[in-house]
This record gives structure tokens, C-alpha cells and sequence, in this order.
């Protein structure tokens, strides 16, 4: 077999094997992702991106994740000046001496305590205060954990190392993002969907919001529909602004007058700096 005729040989080849792969398709082997999509990535039933993902109920009381601003293993560490609202604050296994600059006064039930960072209605849980505290904070932290975990596992992505991990200046619609490795938000993001929409970032690395940048809604967007699942450490910058609910397995760092409308959960420490942290 001759140059010429090899050639003609091997663009036939692959011209068949296209042919196979678009049969392929057209009996259903497409249809592998979708039913990935299906188990590992549910839809969410009622907008668009994927279903939410289920921290507990924020009405439900101390055994549930959700009605938490921060929860934390291992620390919470503030500085004078922040304020921490619309839930309450719960650390695990940790004991309260493991709560620094909150200025803890304890009921006199021994079941929870209040502080000035932690305007009222919210309460301060540790894991050495009376029954049933330590059960209900078992409970919240195998939550979160829970949560951190079905955030992780979501595949296949709407959107894969979008802008190599560099998101700032971006608009993100409704969806699964995920990134295999750090991500930095250097300039303002927005968030641009409806109430009921859901937006997943998952991320192998660190999260770094920096310095005076704003995360920002758009739409009717909604902070409690937007999930940060950060396999290292998140930073939050001075004065920048965060949205979202902020599920990291290390530890959640926010610089002085940094803000978040969210929730943050870290399953290590959670160290505040005068910042305002309000629930969505």
C-alpha cells in the first residue's frame, strides 16, 4: 500500500469510527451523563441550577445546622466590634473556653449563653454546656458535615475550572461549578438568578475574597441558595463583601470589616475580626 492510498486507508478509519460514535449516541450512550446528572447532581425542582443543598431548618433549633450564623469544631475567635445576627452560634466538640471575644454570660439553665456580639434572639452553644446541648450540637455538626459532603459530591459540573479559578468580574447564572483548584475573587462577582435559584461551587483548594470586593445579587438572587464548598481555608478581606452559605472542612478567616449576609460553617475555627454577620 502506497502514501496516497494509506492515507485515503486512515481518513476512512476515522470516518467510520465517527459514524460509530453517532450511532453510539443515537442508541443512548449519551444518556450516561444525564443519569450521572440524575444521582449525583439533582435538579432543583423548583428554578434553575441544581436542588439545594440540606443544611437543616433555620427554625429548628439547636440540633439543626441551619439555624446557625457560625458553627465551628474546633474555635470561634472574634475582636470588639463584630455582630453576629439573625441565628445563633454553636461550636463542637470544642467547650466554650474555646470562645475568645465574645464575652460569654452563661444562662443560668447552663444550656446556652448570650453575648453582646450575638443580639437576641440568638444564643452562644458549646459543647460543655447542660443537656441537651451537647446532643443537639452533635447533631447540628453531623449537619454540616453532611451538607459539606453533599456539596462535594455533586458531578458533572455546569461549568469546570471556569476562569482557571480567577471568578472576579464575572456573572454567574444558576448552576454546578467546580474547580480543581484554588479560587480567588480579586474583583466584585455577581450572582445573577431568580429567589428560588441555586448556585454550587465546589473547589479543591482555597477561597480568597479580596480586599473591598463585593459579591453581589442580582434578580432576586438569594444568599441562602448559594453554596461555597471550600476543601481548604476561605478568606474574606478587609472591607470586602460576602454572600452565601460558606461550607469549609478547614478553617474561615474574616478580615476587619469584612461582612457577610450568610451563614459560615467551618469544621475547624472561625475567626472574626469587627465584622457583621447577618443570616439571609
Amino acid at each position: 500500500m502506497n502514501s496516497k492510498t494509506s492515507l485515503v486507508f486512515l481518513l476512512l478509519m476515522a470516518c467510520a469510527d465517527g459514524n460509530n460514535g453517532d450511532a453510539d449516541s443515537d442508541t443512548g450512550m449519551d444518556s450516561d451523563t444525564d443519569t450521572e446528572r440524575d444521582e449525583y447532581n439533582p435538579q432543583n425542582p423548583l428554578a434553575e441550577g441544581p436542588a439545594p443543598v440540606d443544611m437543616g431548618d433555620a427554625d429548628g433549633g439547636p440540633s439543626s445546622a441551619g439555624s446557625y450564623v457560625l458553627l465551628a469544631k474546633s474555635a470561634i475567635s472574634n475582636v470588639t466590634g463584630s455582630a453576629v445576627s439573625g441565628g445563633s452560634v454553636g461550636l463542637s466538640p470544642s467547650a466554650a473556653t474555646f470562645i475568645t471575644g465574645m464575652t460569654l454570660v452563661v444562662d443560668p439553665t447552663g444550656v446556652y449563653a448570650t453575648s453582646i456580639a450575638v443580639p437576641a434572639p440568638g444564643k452562644v452553644y458549646a459543647a460543655n454546656y447542660a443537656v441537651p446541648t451537647p446532643t443537639d450540637l452533635t447533631t447540628a455538626v453531623l449537619d454540616m458535615q453532611a451538607g459539606y459532603e453533599d456539596a462535594a459530591i455533586r458531578w458533572p459540573p455546569d461549568e469546570l475550572d471556569l476562569s482557571s479559578g480567577a471568578i472576579g468580574g464575572l456573572t454567574l447564572e444558576p448552576g454546578l461549578y467546580t474547580w480543581g483548584s484554588s479560587v480567588t475573587v480579586p474583583t466584585d462577582l455577581t450572582f445573577a438568578g431568580g429567589a428560588d435559584d441555586v448556585w454550587i461551587l465546589q473547589m479543591s483548594g482555597d477561597l480568597d475574597v479580596g480586599t473591598g470586593t463585593q459579591v453581589i445579587l442580582s434578580g432576586g438572587a438569594d444568599a441562602s441558595n448559594i453554596y461555597w464548598q471550600v476543601a481548604g481555608q476561605a478568606t474574606i478581606r478587609a472591607n470586602a463583601h460576602f454572600e452565601g452559605i460558606l461550607l469549609s472542612s478547614t478553617g474561615v478567616t474574616l478580615q476587619t470589616n469584612a461582612s457577610v449576609h450568610g451563614r459560615i460553617m467551618a469544621q475547624t475555627m472561625i475567626a472574626l475580626d469587627d465584622n457583621a454577620v447577618t443570616a439571609p
